[in-house]
């Protein structure tokens, strides 16, 4: 059950967000709130035990920061909502989740966080599940018994496998280049995102040094941290023959076997001298 009402903002705790106050919006939202008023109240829960106050933010920093910025840090409109932490959480993603201002990476983290906090919650999802529509996060969460993906494509606005992307990005990107991005044009490139978070991890911190040192510039740091030798990048099939060479020096002699009697046929190679290549093998070391 929820209450409209307007509460003064210094009882209101706010604890770390999932996603952080970004000055240039809440100067956006400063001036809308001078000329229009403020269009969409806070969310907070009651938290008689919060440190400074007896209300813990659940969504609405920015809003709350623009009142800071417009010298008013009075009362604000709020929707006070029943829930714990947990259920806090799960409304601060769901609010956040759809917008259509949100990078690639901030929906990447979200959609992450959501299945996370929900399954400590209630439990791992499972189809067949009962729900409980005690509450609208419940209520949400009922819906996507089943085909939990399908659940959050539908309300994002996006593909299934749009979303399996953004798990890839938010499950296999390093917390360094996660904030290393934040700010620049990559973090709302989710084809960059993809390429980085296939590096493995020790790459991946690299590029998060790489990407500070050149701005946020992808293409400058991904050659910082590129160390295949020059004369390979210069010439491609040269690295090919370095992979060739590669694969024979690991392979056992059956396995060397099978390549030359392979390449002897593709080749049109006469087969007596297929047979000297292959006694020329069994006698090598």
């Amino acid at each position: 059950m929820a209450e409209f009402k307007r509460i003064p903002i210094n009882q209101i705790t706010i604890p770390e967000r999932l996603r952080a106050v970004e000055e240039d919006q809440a100067l956006v939202i400063a001036q809308s709130i001078v000329e229009h008023g403020l269009i969409n109240p806070i969310t907070v829960r009651r938290t008689n035990a919060a440190k400074e106050g007896n209300y813990t933010l659940v969504a609405g920093a920015h809003r709350i920061r623009a009142y800071a910025i417009n010298g008013d840090e009075r009362d604000i409109d709020a929707m006070i909502v029943d829930a714990d932490k947990a259920e806090g959480q799960l409304v601060e993603i769901t609010e956040n989740l759809f917008r259509n201002e949100l990078s690639a990476i901030d929906r990447a983290t979200f959609v992450a966080s959501y299945r996370q906090i929900w399954e400590q919650k209630y439990g791992k999802i499972e189809a067949g599940r009962p729900g409980n529509r005690s509450n609208i996060v419940q209520l949400i969460a009922e819906e996507a018994v089943g085909s939990f993906a399908q659940h959050v494509a539908d309300r994002m606005g996006i593909s299934k496998s749009a979303l399996k992307y953004l798990n890839q990005i938010s499950q296999k990107l390093h917390p360094d280049v996660r904030d290393a991005v934040r700010g620049t044009p990559v973090a709302d490139n989710q084809s960059a995102l993809l390429k980085l978070a296939k590096l493995e991890p020790k790459k991946q911190r690299q590029a998060a040094v790489a990407l500070r040192a050149e701005a946020g510039d992808l293409k400058r740091a991904l050659a910082a941290i590129d160390d295949t030798p020059r004369a390979l990048k210069e010439h491609p099939q040269k690295i090919i023959q370095s992979r060739l060479l590669d694969t024979w020096s690991r392979a056992d002699k059956a396995t060397r076997r099978f390549f030359l009697i392979d390449i002897s046929v593709d080749l049109g190679i006469p087969k007596d001298d297929m047979n000297k290549m292959l006694a020329g093998l069994e006698t090598a070391k």
